[in-house]
């Protein structure tokens, strides 16, 4: 839990008000602007109460939130906003929400990311709220001159118990002039009085989505504003030699063309020509004409079937570094019952976000301005600064709504590319890239092989398990997601265990995708124990009861590799939000026909514990399914948005199975082989589950966020499901990959 630094105890000048902390994860205080005595903004200037950075009241009593995260649409825009209107007591449709810039001296962190969100801000916007409705409170008290105890706020007004009333906007002048009250004098509204937390409510940009409204930064336009695109190397890493600038220059709506060096960094300022023009289509249409001579550099002798076949060759070797060892699991597997030995492999897939990337920028007297949909403003940047040397109060970032993340807009290369360009210009500039460019020139999730050995004993209880996992890297690190941990489960649960993991050295540009590493591991894990749970004769849901055992809590870094990537596992929630969904599935207690079936998996990430079960259906053709979708959850103590929270979850499950179906990035040559939605196939409604069944199990933990936990169990749900039907078992993604046909 976050607290205030420094505590508030007596009387503050609003002036100074509630000074920001430094907090990990970006959370905040409470307030978050520092002015010298006597300054004013605006807002105060002309009357408004402004008590802290995230709220605005005028004295007509209209009422502005301001949300510092990025959106991107997981809701966060209108779930946090909801956080602080409860506490304020002011009714939602009044409520006017604005996007914050990227200002974390005003604001605190500003980030999407690792369902972060909302555990880093929940308790304090809590605060925020309740701090300036106290103050309004007092400023009514005051007026009537009466104790504020004998008053309450309700729905943006100020009621005595004698029944005078004082609006919000008519206490605005008074509650201007009040010192900030303390911290522990702020008494917050209780759960059972929350009249907005946990309804549903709307995301409030979606009139302006649905209507064609300018929200997301490819609407950006600015007065005198260019447009440029970006041709980069279609093998990774390399570099320009020559372009056809001088025939460029002189095509329809080109104003000028010219090549950028890079910074040699294939994550930040990749070397490219840059286009300028008068629209984005003649841009676009000169780039078909460019030519140009590239240095492809050396990734042009790697390709991921390269890649799969040394791991086949390497995979009875010693693995590069061993991440866990308990017990002896070759001598377990040699006296075990029965053993089981797997190969799961997976390939490198694009975030195919349906808004490509772009930002605008405008370099102008000695100011870098920046439009751009960020996901982590502060990368951005700080790249800017970095490579263009730039200092970082001369960077002024807004940030636009994005129109899909899943970790790809954490990664800031199209915003440096932006500014790059910018810098060589006197006018604004709208770079975008084609649909090519963002699956060409993405930062994937890595593509990943498992070699599994596992036993279980006479009674079937799993004794030995062996994972030599392959991975992705470069410089010595894996990529993002890449990189497993000692503690992953079932590590620390199995006495006998071993975990190796050997990296590849290759220059392909990885990132995190949503829920990294998570999004694949407890496919891998869930399958295999699912294999272990019938070479056993076990029931799956059984055997996973049983291998998460009796303690309440499972602690980090046991054995070798100290779970420095791990940490504690609350143990008791995975059991109880497994036997929820269970119960809400019935498991157990449907027969089905040859050709369906039932499957279940758990897992925990970013603070959220969710078990799913899927019911399937594949035909004799191979044709797959989905009947029925079920998840638990216990994201703890509060569902902020009841709507937000299932639209999350119900999101999850079809990108979940959407990856599964049909996406995968072959690489050869050091470059993509698909380049567009036509050989990169999504998934389309005709493939999404039938039903989809969300249910919260509410427990008394801090409220996490939504926008990754969910997805992790749902592919290896899905296969055990397709066992359970066809006997088949799926060890690869994606199934595009794998004949389902049964007889």
């Amino acid at each position: 839990m976050n607290t205030l630094a420094p505590t508030l105890s007596g009387p503050v000048n609003r002036r100074d008000f509630l000074k920001l902390t430094g907090l990990a994860g970006g959370g905040l205080a409470l307030a978050f602007y520092i002015k010298s005595a006597g300054s004013a903004s605006a807002a105060e200037a002309a009357g408004d109460f402004t008590p802290n950075a995230f709220i605005r009241i005028t004295p007509s009593g209209a009422v502005t939130i301001v949300s510092k995260q990025p959106e991107m649409g997981q809701g966060v825009k209108t779930s946090l906003p909801m956080v602080i209107a409860e506490q304020l007591e002011v009714p939602w449709k009044q409520i006017t929400i604005e996007q914050g810039d990227f200002d974390e001296k005003k604001y605190g962190g500003q980030s999407a990311g690792g369902s972060s969100s909302t555990p880093s801000n929940y308790d304090n916007f809590h605060l925020v709220g309740a701090t300036a409705r106290t103050m309004l409170v007092e400023a009514a008290a005051q007026t009537w001159g009466v104790p504020a105890s004998e008053c309450r706020a309700e729905n943006a007004t100020v009621i005595h118990k004698s029944g005078k009333v004082l609006k919000y906007g008519e206490l605005v002048a008074k509650a201007a002039t009040l010192p900030v009250p303390a911290k522990d004098t702020v008494v917050l509204k209780k759960e059972k009085d929350f009249k907005l937390l946990g309804s549903r409510v709307a995301q409030f940009d979606t009139p302006k989505i649905v209507t064609g409204k300018p929200l997301f930064g490819i609407d950006t336009k600015l007065p005198g504003m260019v447009y440029a695109v970006y041709e980069k190397c279609p093998a990774f890493g390399g570099k320009v030699v020559s372009a056809n600038l001088d025939q460029i220059k002189t095509l329809p709506g080109v104003k000028d063309a010219f090549i950028i060096e890079g910074n040699g960094k294939v994550k930040e300022l990749v070397p490219g020509v840059a286009i300028i023009a008068d629209s984005t289509w003649s841009a676009f249409s000169a780039r078909k004409q460019l030519k140009v001579v590239w240095d492809e550099g050396k990734v042009v002798s790697e390709s991921w079937e390269g890649f799969v076949t040394q791991a086949k060759e390497k995979a009875a070797q010693p693995g590069g570094r061993t991440l866990r060892k308990d017990g002896d699991p070759d001598a377990a597997l040699a006296s075990a019952a029965k053993k089981v030995e797997a190969e799961y492999i997976y390939p490198f897939i694009s975030h195919a976000n349906l808004e490509p990337q772009n930002t605008t920028a405008h370099w102008k007297d000695g100011v870098m301005e920046v439009w751009s949909p960020t996901q982590i403003p502060s990368i951005g940047s700080g790249l800017v600064s970095r490579v263009l040397g730039i200092p970082a109060d001369k960077i002024k970032l807004h940030i636009t709504r994005a129109g899909g993340g899943f970790g790809r807009r954490i990664g800031a290369d199209y915003l440096i590319e932006a500014a790059a360009i910018a810098h060589k210009l006197t006018v604004p500039v709208k770079l975008t890239w084609s649909r090519e460019d963002d699956l060409r020139h993405d930062q994937y999730r890595p593509g990943g092989i498992h070699f599994l050995k596992g036993g279980v004993d006479a009674q079937g209880k799993v004794v030995a398990w062996k994972n030599h996992f392959f991975t992705f890297g470069e410089g010595g690190n894996p990529g993002s997601g890449g990189s497993l941990s000692g503690d992953e489960f079932p590590g620390r649960w199995i006495a006998n265990y071993q975990a190796e993991q050997t990296m590849f050295e290759t220059g392909w540009p990885m990132g995190p995708w949503r829920a990294p590493g998570s999004c694949v591991f407890a496919w891998v894990m869930h399958s295999f124990i699912d294999e272990l749970a019938h070479a056993g004769g076990r029931d799956p849901l059984e055997l996973r009861l049983e291998l998460l055992g009796d303690k309440d809590e499972m602690p980090a870094g046991g054995g070798a590799g100290k779970g420095k990537q791990g940490g504690g596992y609350n143990v008791a929630r995975m059991r109880n939000v497994l036997k929820f969904a269970a119960e809400k599935a019935g498991w157990g207690q449907k027969k089905f026909p040859k050709g369906s079936g039932a499957g279940l998996a758990f897992h925990f990430s970013h603070r959220g514990y969710f078990a799913q079960v899927a019911e399937v259906t594949v035909t004799k053709e191979g044709q797959l399914k989905v009947d029925r979708f079920v998840t638990g959850a216990d994201i703890g103590a509060q569902v902020v948005n009841l709507s937000g929270a299932e639209n999350q979850v119900e999101g999850s499950v079809i990108d979940g199975l959407g990856v599964l179906l049909t996406q995968e990035l072959n690489i050869e040559r050091g470059r993509t082989v698909p380049s567009n939605f036509n050989d990169y196939p999504l998934i389309r409604i005709t493939d999404a589950p039938a039903k989809i069944e969300t249910h919260f199990l509410k427990t008394n933990y801090p409220t996490t966020g939504l926008g990754e936990p969910a997805l992790p169990p749902v592919a290896p749900a899905i296969c055990n499901a397709i066992f359970a039907a066809t006997g088949k078992r799926v060890r690869q993604m994606p199934l595009s990959r794998v004949d389902l046909r049964w007889s």
